[in-house]
């Protein structure tokens, strides 16, 4: 008796356990599968405050003169091309004047001739000088008579006022070659400092003429110093607070995509500028620190500048895409299961944003809010997990 009770108690635990299992199985079989979602790790590392150009930048020279000669005239000679590389003091092009070279070489005669006329007074001068100082040793003596000596006397005041006048006369005719000189250099256009041209609106022949005031005229050489080069961006008035000269930027290109350059801020302009239809804004001029080397940089480029105003290295930061409306995030438990998680945000840009409190160093949390069912209370399972930089 007793045997075959024990054996049936066996069975019916057997049957229970079977029964069990099978339910188990069940509800593992229909149990929805882990959601997909991508998250990112929790880590440390630097967050910086910026602001950024509200249109887009442009690259430009530290100096670029549009040049036109200093008078007009009729142009005789064109000694560079576009794109030609010239050095400080270089013609860049001349005008017609062999009128001026005439009376330049008219004025050269001119000069040689008072300085002939200067010697022949000067040494007639000198010789009157000295026959008075004879004749005063003489009159001393008793054979010069006061009559002869005050002869001599006078005739040496003559030829010493004689020899002034014709030194002046040389110094007339130097005066008149340093004017003939100045009036050719007027038809001359130097470069002003190194640089490339960018730009010719003459030809042999035309007529060139400086751009009287109140009429702009199209400049007969346009100069660029692409040494040194800058970028000028528009920042939104609001903005315009967080800035000063001497903070640190970064520079990007759209002709060169996925480049990044160092900069500084230079100047910052002491007005607002007001544009119709546009939000108001201040002018920024960022330098490259260092210069560019290598690289084709061109003069009008466009350019975007981010302006760093505060930086905080070291501190707890996620994705800011992560960061969902009421500072929340969606923890993904060791448990495989979201967690809607409150936290206390500080700096942030637009990449990163910093958390001082809510998370700790390792945490995942979910970057994919557009999958559909990702929501707190879900199972799911890490996709991936990159690691920010």
């Amino acid at each position: 008796m007793k045997l075959s009770s024990v054996l049936a108690g066996r069975r019916k635990y057997l049957v229970l356990a079977v029964l069990v299992g099978a339910v188990g199985l069940g509800w593992l079989a229909t149990r929805p599968a882990p959601l997909k979602v991508v998250v990112t790790t929790v880590e440390r590392g630097a967050v910086e405050a910026t602001v950024s150009n509200t249109r887009a930048g442009t690259v430009k020279a530290c100096r670029r003169a549009k040049l036109a000669p200093p008078a007009g005239g009729q142009i005789a000679a064109m000694k560079v091309k576009k794109g030609q590389r010239v050095k400080a003091g270089e013609v860049l092009l001349e005008l017609w004047n062999s009128d001026l070279q005439a009376q330049r070489g008219l004025a050269a005669q001119q000069l040689l001739a008072a300085q002939t006329q200067a010697n022949d007074a000067c040494a007639l001068s000198d010789t009157a000088r000295r026959d008075v100082q004879r004749a005063r040793d003489l009159a001393k003596q008793g054979f010069y008579s006061p009559q002869s000596l005050d002869k001599a006397e006078a005739e040496a005041r003559s030829r010493a006022a004689t020899c002034d006048v014709a030194r002046n006369g040389l110094k007339q005719a130097q005066s008149r070659i340093a004017l003939a000189d100045a009036t050719l250099e007027r038809m001359v256009l130097r470069a002003p400092f190194d640089g490339i041209v960018a730009d010719l609106s003459g030809e042999l022949g035309e007529y060139a003429t400086p751009s009287p005031p109140g009429i702009p005229t199209l400049p007969a050489v346009d100069l660029i110093d692409d040494s040194c080069l800058y970028v000028s961006a528009p920042i939104d008035e609001v903005d315009a607070g967080h800035l000063q000269v001497g903070q640190s930027g970064r520079i990007t290109l759209d002709a060169l995509k996925g480049r990044s350059f160092e900069g500084r801020v230079r100047r910052i302009a002491p007005y607002v500028t007001e544009i119709e239809k546009q939000a108001r804004t201040v002018e920024v001029e960022v330098e490259f620190v260092p210069p560019p080397t290598g690289e084709s940089l061109l003069v009008g480029y466009s350019a975007d500048v981010e302006i760093v105003h505060q930086s905080r290295p070291g501190v707890l930061r996620i994705p800011t895409q992560a960061l969902q409306e009421g500072k929340r995030v969606l923890l993904l438990r060791p448990d495989g299961v979201l967690e809607d998680r409150a936290v206390t945000v500080g700096l942030g840009n637009w990449s990163h944003t910093e958390i001082s409190a809510g998370l700790q160093p390792g945490d995942r949390i979910v970057t994919s809010f557009d999958r559909e069912g990702v929501k707190a209370g879900v199972r799911a399972q890490a996709e991936s997990a990159p690691v920010s930089k």
